[in-house]
C-alpha cells in the first residue's frame, strides 16, 4: 500500500512539473509572438522614417506603446521575481533570446531615426519662424527697440537737360 501511495505521488510530482513546463513554454511562447509582433511594428516605423515623414504622422506609435508596456511589464515581473521566464526547451531559450536581440536592434535604429526626425521637425520649425520674423520686419514700421523704424529712402538725382 505505500508503495502506491509513494509512486502515485510521484506521478502527481511529475505530472505537476509538465504542467508547469507546458505552462512556461506557453508563457514564452506568447512573449515571442508580443515581441515578434513589436519588433515588425518598430521595424515599419523605421521604414516611414526613412522615408522622411515626421514622427508625429506615424500611425503605429499608439500600437506600439501598448505593446513596449506589455514588454516592459512582463520584465518588469521577471526583475521582481513574480513571474518566472525558465525555458527548460533549449530551443525555446534560443529563439526567445533571438527575437529579444532583433527587437534590441530595431530598437536602437527606432531611436536614431525618431532623433533625427525631431531634428528634422526642428529645422522645420525654425525656418518657418524665421520666415515669419522676417516678413514682420519688412511690414513693421517699428524697429527692435519698439521706436519707429527710419525708413531708407531712395535719393538720387535728376539728369534731365
Amino acid at each position: 500500500m505505500t508503495m502506491t501511495v509513494t509512486l502515485a505521488k510521484s506521478q502527481a510530482k511529475s505530472q505537476a512539473t509538465r504542467t508547469t513546463a507546458a505552462n512556461g513554454d506557453a508563457r514564452i511562447k506568447s512573449l515571442i509572438t508580443l515581441i515578434d509582433t513589436l519588433t515588425a511594428l518598430v521595424a515599419e516605423e523605421n521604414a516611414e522614417l526613412a522615408k522622411g515623414l515626421p514622427a508625429s504622422r506615424l500611425k503605429q506609435v499608439d500600437e506600439k506603446n501598448q505593446l513596449a508596456e506589455m514588454f516592459e511589464r512582463t520584465v518588469a515581473e521577471c526583475a521582481a521575481g513574480t513571474t518566472s521566464l525558465n525555458v527548460h526547451d533549449r530551443i525555446l531559450r534560443e529563439q526567445l533570446m533571438e527575437r529579444i536581440l532583433k527587437l534590441r536592434m530595431a530598437m536602437d535604429e527606432n531611436l536614431v531615426r525618431l532623433r533625427a526626425a525631431i531634428e528634422a521637425s526642428n529645422r522645420r520649425i525654425e525656418a518657418v519662424m524665421q520666415a515669419i520674423r522676417e516678413q514682420i520686419a519688412a511690414v513693421s514700421p517699428y524697429g527692435a527697440s519698439g521706436r519707429l523704424a527710419a525708413r531708407a529712402v531712395s535719393s538720387g538725382t535728376s539728369r534731365s537737360a
